[in-house]
């Protein structure tokens, strides 16, 4: 109990020394007013980068909040998600993106856990009624990069996808990867893969299957796997997943307490960016089975640019935009150019 009575004159402390005013998520900038049960109990999914994620965010969390190292604060749960179990069909055939974080949601509301630690690619843009994302933490590297299999070679020097053979099989479970890839090299074929990190390596590596395959360079450079990059593609080439890269940290609504606890991690950066990708996302209001990017990044002028991708999954359409402005209209801009994405697609697309 000493530990959260310790945690509030650090926690006010450092409040304090964030910019003044609200933030998008309406956060009260003062310290928790009473004290609560340890250990705090953290939800995550149970592949191994998932893992790596809640420790991550376990560490940087003490680190930010040192009396936390003291005693037994963090307890690990690892949650088996819908979207886990099935892996021999596409999410949108059972559910869509959602089904990483259904589970974790459930252990949330029903008390099981205390906060839960997701990619936040992964969680819905209208999470269920008394869940929030109480803080995102700083991003990673949000490009995807190509995964080469022994087939794979050549120059890649002006064109990231000369790596790959003519007529080749590349495979993903991403129909916005497939359909960037399709738009720029039809001559391809792509097949569905799904699972862990290591799996999808493992069978690229093969030689025998899939001449190549398509990953977030994040959860490589996280697993310490940086080097199977074979090429990273530039965020404008292949436009990221709304989110990726990023890791969220979901509360209960009503957990006020923990919520400011957590906003002593959150990175003012990567909130104005996520900000602008969901409102985007949002706003086109697509579901698995349709193409959709959002890159948002701070240029060196302190503006805030957007780009924004909708595409059909076999490549033959693809419409790309961007949008700069102040970081202050984030959640404006993100809206704005989603309905310009949505009013110039084909109405078959988003519908």
């Amino acid at each position: 109990m000493t530990v959260l009575r310790s945690l509030d004159e650090e926690i006010a402390a450092r409040q304090r020394a964030l910019p003044p005013g609200e933030d998008p998520r309406g956060r009260m900038r003062k310290a928790p007013p009473h004290l609560r049960p340890l250990p705090l109990r953290v939800g995550t999914r149970g592949s191994p980068l998932a893992l790596w994620q809640a420790r991550h965010f376990i560490d940087v969390a003490s680190a930010a909040c040192p009396v936390l190292r003291e005693g037994e604060v963090f307890e690990e749960h690892a949650v088996a998600t819908s979207g886990d179990k099935v892996q021999d069909r596409r999410l949108a055939e059972i559910g869509g993106k959602g089904l990483f974080a259904k589970e974790l949601h459930e252990a949330l509301l029903d008390g099981r856990v205390d906060l839960a630690v997701h990619c936040l690619k992964d969680l819905e843009t209208e999470l269920p009624p008394g869940v929030v994302i109480a803080c995102t933490m700083r991003r990673e590297d949000p490009r995807d990069a190509l995964i080469l299999g022994p087939s794979c070679g050549g120059d890649c020097i002006g064109d990231p996808y000369a790596a790959l053979p003519r007529h080749a099989r590349v495979a993903t479970a991403s129909v916005r990867r497939q359909g960037q890839l399709l738009h720029a090299r039809p001559d391809l074929s792509v097949e569905m893969i799904r699972g862990n990190v290591q799996t999808r390596l493992a069978k690229v590596r093969a030689g025998d299957g899939p001449a190549a395959s398509l990953l977030a360079i994040a959860g490589l450079n996280r697993l310490e796997m940086t080097g199977e990059a074979g090429v990273v593609l530039d965020p404008e080439v292949m436009v990221p997943a709304c989110g990726q890269g990023t890791i969220a940290v979901t509360t209960r609504a009503d957990d006020m307490e923990l919520r400011q606890l957590l906003a002593v991690i959150e990175d003012r950066e990567t909130l104005v960016a996520s900000t602008a990708e969901r409102a985007l996302l949002s706003a086109l209001d697509g579901s698995c089975r349709t193409p959709i990017g959002g890159h948002a990044r701070l240029l060196p002028d302190g503006h805030l640019r957007l780009t924004g991708l909708v595409a059909r999954p076999d490549g033959s359409f693809l419409l790309r935009r961007h949008v700069e402005g102040g970081v202050g209209d984030a959640a404006r801009m993100g809206a704005e150019l989603g309905a310009g994405l949505r009013r110039d697609c084909p109405a078959d697309i988003l519908n």
